[in-house]
């Protein structure tokens, strides 16, 4: 499944010129920070016409061709927001709420009011815009699926970053997911500082 401008088009054609995309990456790591991009694509359908060959959802996408993605994307952009959430706040308000705090944050961080926001999945709350979720959005939506690259991108980039301060746990590699490399490495190095101690495998370590 590719994702198309159809239903930024239905939008642009209301007069709402700035319609956003959300999403986030890293929800479901067990280290480093949670990610959400907000991106609002050009309202033309040529430009966006252009994206159609490289933006997917980023899960779709091998690392090379994810950087081609996200160089599109940026270029193209009339506005984009993100927003990251620390570990120490992850832990302290639940991923669930992060996420959605990401979410709002990015869409506020974009230097445009957007006149309409599409979200991957449900409604943002507290986010005092116009918006709709979409089920599989960043798979059918050319401005969610663009956020998405967005987010894990620049996420990718501050675990790869931090790796290198942090040597050992392959964050580089496996990017804070629950690998059998990050399992490996939590047996032999013990819970980092980079750890969500809230989740489960993580809890269950430091209680030991």
């Amino acid at each position: 499944m590719c994702p198309t401008f159809e239903l930024e088009a239905e939008h642009w054609g209301r007069g709402r010129r700035y319609v956003a995309g959300l999403d986030e990456a890293g929800r479901g790591a067990w280290a480093g920070p949670l990610v959400a991009a907000a991106v609002v694509l050009p309202d033309q359908p040529v430009a966006c016409a252009g994206l159609l060959r490289w933006v997917r959802d980023s899960k779709q996408l091998a690392p090379d061709q994810r950087a081609l993605a996200y160089d599109e994307v940026v270029a193209v952009a009339r506005a984009i927001g993100l927003a990251v959430i620390p570990v120490e706040l992850i832990d302290a308000i639940g991923v669930g709420q992060a996420n959605r705090l990401a979410l709002r944050l990015a869409a506020e961080n974009l230097g445009v009011r957007p006149d309409y926001c599409l979200v991957d999945y449900f409604k943002v709350p507290r986010l005092a815009l116009p918006q709709e979720g979409i089920v599989r959005g960043d798979a059918t939506c050319l401005s969610i699926a663009a956020a998405s690259i967005v987010a894990k991108c620049t996420r990718d980039r501050i675990m790869i970053e931090l790796d290198s301060h942090r040597p050992g746990f392959g964050f580089a590699n496996h990017k804070g997911y629950g690998t059998a490399e990050h399992r490996a490495a939590l047996a032999e190095l013990g819970v980092g500082p980079d750890h969500r101690r809230s989740f489960a495998p993580i809890h269950a370590l430091v209680a030991t």
